[in-house]
């Protein structure tokens, strides 16, 4: 195919859709115990909006995007959320091609997240990012991710635990029936924060995908972005057509 005709595909894609992976999932702690204190649900939605119909030069596209990340302590008497993250922000994304394929993307993005609540239970931060996807192959991708920003007064050591940086690993086989991801963030003391996620195509002609995923280290909710967490969680999600971003 030509480029321009692959570049005439992206950009066909249509101006509202999915940003990142929508899911909702359920679990437990793996390094503490069980009960209906510590399991929970946790889910995120993620949308984004395209706000020009019109191809712009050098085929970058203008995004506003959202993505609401949500703790649910399901199973207590009350059901509290005991967190949720918000998180609006403006893209910048240029399509990136060699030898007449679509090879990856290239984006910048000016962000924000908090989690709307008062008092010493508030955090927030405004942060640009720098990101890099690569797709090796129809099945092997590589995304690099960089933020800095400013922080919130109640969240001022936030880069201690979620670090300034990421590194995820997609891997899929045909008809992304089976996909594997793998994240990477580094953070101080030369620990790491690591995210692992299994998902299964529950038939070939839907996107929805039986869905595992294990966190482990901090920074997962806003709340409590400085305690160690390792849950492991297991529901269904759905998935954006072009690529897989964190």
């Amino acid at each position: 195919a030509q480029t321009s005709t692959i570049l005439e595909q992206y950009n066909r894609l249509p101006n509202f859709g999915m940003y990142k992976d929508t899911y909702f999932i359920t679990g437990v702690p793996i390094n503490k115990q069980i009960n209906n204190q510590t399991a929970d649900a946790k889910f995120q939605i993620s949308i984004r909006q395209r706000l020009f119909n019109k191809i712009m030069p050098s085929d970058i596209q203008f995004l506003l995007i959202y993505t609401q990340k949500s703790f649910w302590h399901v199973y207590q008497e009350s059901s509290p959320f005991t967190d949720n993250n918000y998180n609006p922000g403006l893209l910048f994304i240029k399509p990136y091609t060699q030898n007449s394929q679509l090879k990856g993307f290239v984006s910048i993005s000016f962000e924000h997240e908090s989690n709307g609540k008062d008092d010493e239970d508030n955090r927030s931060w405004n942060f640009f990012t720098l990101s890099g996807n690569y797709f090796f192959n129809d099945h092997l991708s590589v995304q690099g991710k960089l933020w800095y920003g400013w922080l919130g007064d109640d969240n001022t050591d936030l880069f201690d635990y979620r670090g300034c940086g990421l590194i995820a690993f997609n891997y899929t086989i045909p008809n992304d029936r089976i996909g594997v991801s793998f994240v990477i963030n580094p953070i101080k003391d030369f620990s790491i924060n690591t995210q692992l996620e299994f998902s299964f195509k529950l038939s070939k002609a839907s996107n929805q995908y039986m869905f595992l995923q294990w966190y482990n280290g901090y920074g997962d909710s806003l709340l409590d972005y400085n305690k160690h967490s390792s849950m492991v969680r297991i529901g269904i999600s759905l998935k954006p057509t072009v690529s897989r971003l964190y």
